[in-house]
Parts: structure tokens; sequence; C-alpha cells
């Protein structure tokens, strides 16, 4: 009895918590640096902070739960056989319950006026008038790019390679500095969930699920 609730321990509950911390601190990380960024235009001081973020939570967390964050990851890693189907579930909800402590954290953290005006970091840039089809394919693109550095660089056999935290953070940095004026490029519908929560802006919220999915299913294919 004892060896199968340490195994389920091991199996389920330390992945998941692993998941959730992970997502709750790049979240935190990189909602306060949008908010506290407010006032600039620039889009350096977010690329760098979610590409290292990313990074360093990559890093610490690989050997417990995989460190995903992201839902699409999680989609395409099951779909390129990196993970048992019945783990899909538990670790989508850990990312998106870590999005809202991370967002939650940002909003104890920074000041109400730049709160206010950042929206609480949710994705606010999509208004009526903007080209919704080049943010969505925008979202679409670069999600599959960063999939794919994911897919190669840590499950591929063939191509798995330990500088994958790296990667990944570079992408992610590149990404943000390529198409920020564009979507935002959330490329993580957790990253989005989280502000949309705490600051209950909703604006063109789909656009960060239906991009960043689809992207990562589209990277899947490509590398099955």
């Amino acid at each position: 009895m004892a060896d199968k609730k340490m195994e389920m321990g091991e199996k389920l509950f330390q992945p998941c918590l692993a998941e959730v911390v992970g997502t709750t601190f790049f979240v935190f990380i990189g909602c306060v640096s949008v908010i506290e960024n407010v006032e600039s235009a620039g889009r350096l001081q977010p690329a760098l902070v979610h590409g290292l973020a990313v990074a360093v939570m990559v890093a610490c967390m690989a050997e417990i739960s995989g460190s995903h964050f992201n839902p699409p990851f999680t989609l395409a890693i099951y779909l390129c056989g990196g993970m048992e189907m019945n783990m899909v579930a538990p670790y989508i909800a850990s990312q998106l319950v870590g999005g809202v402590l991370g967002a939650a954290m940002a909003k104890m953290m920074t000041s109400r006026e730049n709160f206010a005006k950042a929206h609480g970091a949710a994705f606010a840039l999509l208004q009526p008038g903007s080209e919704i089809g080049g943010a969505v394919f925008g979202e679409v693109a670069m999600t599959c790019l960063v999939t794919m550095v994911v897919l190669l660089g840590a499950v591929n056999t063939k191509t798995r390679s330990p500088l994958v935290p790296f990667m990944v953070g570079c992408t992610v940095v590149i990404n943000i500095l390529a198409g920020g004026d564009v979507s935002g490029t959330c490329l993580n519908p957790a990253r989005a969930f989280g502000p949309a929560i705490v600051s209950n802006y909703w604006g063109y919220h789909w656009v960060y699920w239906v991009g960043p999915t689809t992207g990562g299913l589209i990277a899947a294919a490509l590398v099955r």
C-alpha cells in the first residue's frame, strides 16, 4: 500500500506540483516585467525576462515533470509519445492553476496604477480594427517554432540535447522581439489565462488559445 502511494506521488502529484510551481513563477516574473515596463514601448525587457525565466524553470524542473508549463507543449509532447494520455489533463489543469497564481502574485507586488494601465499583463494589444488574422497567424507560427524546439530538443531521441533550456529560452526571446507588436507574442494559453482571470480582461482572449494550440499541433505533426 505504501509503495502504491509512493508510486502515485512520483507519477502524478510530484509532476503536477512541479508544473504548478514552474508555471506560477514563469507567469509571475513575466507579468511583473510587463506591468513595470508599461510606460515603455520597448520589447527587449519583456523578451529577455520571459526567455530567461522559462530557461531557468525548464532546467530546474525537467527531471520532475519534463518542464512543460504550457498546454500546447503538453499536447504536442503527448502526440509525439513523450507522455501518457492520462497525464495530459492533470498537466494542463496544473498549468492553468499556476497561471492564475502567478498573475495574482504579480498583482500583489506591483502598484495599482501600473497594474491597471497594463491590464494586469493580460494581452490587451489587440483592439477592434487590429489585424486579427495576422495576430492569429503569428501565434500559430511562433508557437509552432518554439514547440518544434521543445520536441526536437527534449523528446525526439535522435535530436535530444542537454542545451534544450537555453534553446527554448532563446526561441522565446526571438519570438517576442519579432512578433511582440503584432499579437503580443503569447505562445502559451496559461500565460494569457492567468492575467485574464485576475484582471478580468477578456478582449480577443480566444486568439491566445486558438493560435498557440494550433501551432503546437502543427509542430507535433511535423516532428512525428
